[in-house]
């Protein structure tokens, strides 16, 4: 028991996680878990004013729009619905990529309307079905973070392996550059990132069958930028790591946050401060691009953006490995 006692007593950093990390991983539970229910918005087209006072009286945010900008708000997942009105009875359209607040919207609806129509009204849905269930929600994100994931454990306790066993010292004292060092392990690495991202999005889409309507290859190519992210992060955090044990407690630190606030918990009932800590986080990125392709079919022009912001984080993670390469050795 001495003898375990003073091993701690030395490692400062795994006390300190010991104690940090709990209280650090329920505080973002408690503000992610414990914030206020987001707002559900929906569209109004030319629905009488009778009706709007109905819809008023409940929880919903309405807001009057042509048919062409709620189409366009229905398209960019700005609003959680539309009302239309067609032959004296309301049309709903539902936004649909996510089922608890179709469900929720259309609970609200039905109550509101309900009431003042003599038949049940019709009800369509602009992404998604009435059969997606949380898992088909849900699954994008949970793709890319196990991809995640897994790369940032196994591209960074390999790379640790290789400096505590000598292989990078050898290297490192031959002619060959940090930069021509780094990208040689990424490269490696990178074959069996995409066979991984291959078989989890093939595994996930075809045999569990997860609701998809976008590119099949587009999903690849995201999932490969996620785990080339998370592999050049890993390799670059096992530099500040002495063994296999600290290279994991950074995963509290590293992985945990990402899951709270890429998406897999809704967010928008946060502060906007606190949900600008998504925006630093390579996870938010890939899973919503993830969403838009596999919920509601987004095309390359609609989710470019997010692939240019996860080549940006791969990029600095790579030129960062060359210069902690430094720590070890000058060339």
């Amino acid at each position: 028991m001495k003898r375990i006692l003073t091993q701690f007593k030395r490692d400062k950093r795994s006390m300190a996680l010991m104690i940090v990390a709990p209280i650090f991983v329920l505080t973002l539970m408690w503000l992610v878990l414990d914030s206020e229910s987001s707002t559900l918005e929906v569209a109004v087209v030319d629905v009488p004013d009778r009706f709007i006072e109905k819809l008023e009286s409940g929880d919903l945010e309405l807001a009057s729009m042509s048919l062409a900008e709620a189409e366009s708000a229905l398209d960019d997942a700005e609003i959680d619905g539309m009302i239309q009105w067609n032959q004296k009875q309301p049309v709903i359209t539902l936004e649909g990529s996510d089922p608890n607040t179709a469900g929720a919207v259309q609970k609200e609806l039905k109550s509101a309307l309900s009431a003042g129509t003599e038949q049940p009204f019709e009800i369509d849905f602009w992404h998604g079905s009435n059969d997606m269930d949380l898992f088909d929600y849900t699954g994008p994100v949970l793709i890319g973070f196990f991809v995640f994931f897994f790369v940032f454990i196994v591209g960074g306790v390999s790379f640790l392996r290789e400096r505590t066993q000598g292989t990078l010292e050898r290297l490192l004292s031959t002619p060959i550059k940090r930069g021509e060092l780094v990208l040689g392990y990424l490269g490696g690495f990178g074959l069996f990132t995409v066979l991984q991202s291959l078989l989890i999005a093939a595994y996930s889409i075809y045999v569990l069958d997860l609701f998809m309507t976008g590119e099949f290859l587009y999903v690849l190519l995201v999932t490969f930028l996620l785990a080339l992210t998370a592999l050049s992060l890993g390799t670059l955090l096992s530099a500040f790591a002495k063994n296999e044990f600290q290279m994991i407690q950074f995963i509290p630190i590293v992985i945990v946050p990402q899951v709270f606030f890429s998406g897999l918990f809704p967010i928008e009932g946060l502060s906007y401060w606190l949900q600008a800590i998504g925006n630093v986080m390579p996870l938010t990125y890939g899973a919503e691009a993830l969403r838009g392709i596999m919920l509601r079919g987004e095309g390359w022009v609609d989710f470019q953006i997010h692939i240019y912001i996860l080549v940006g984080f791969a990029l600095l993670f790579t030129i960062l490995n060359i210069f902690a390469l430094k720590r070890h050795r000058s060339l």
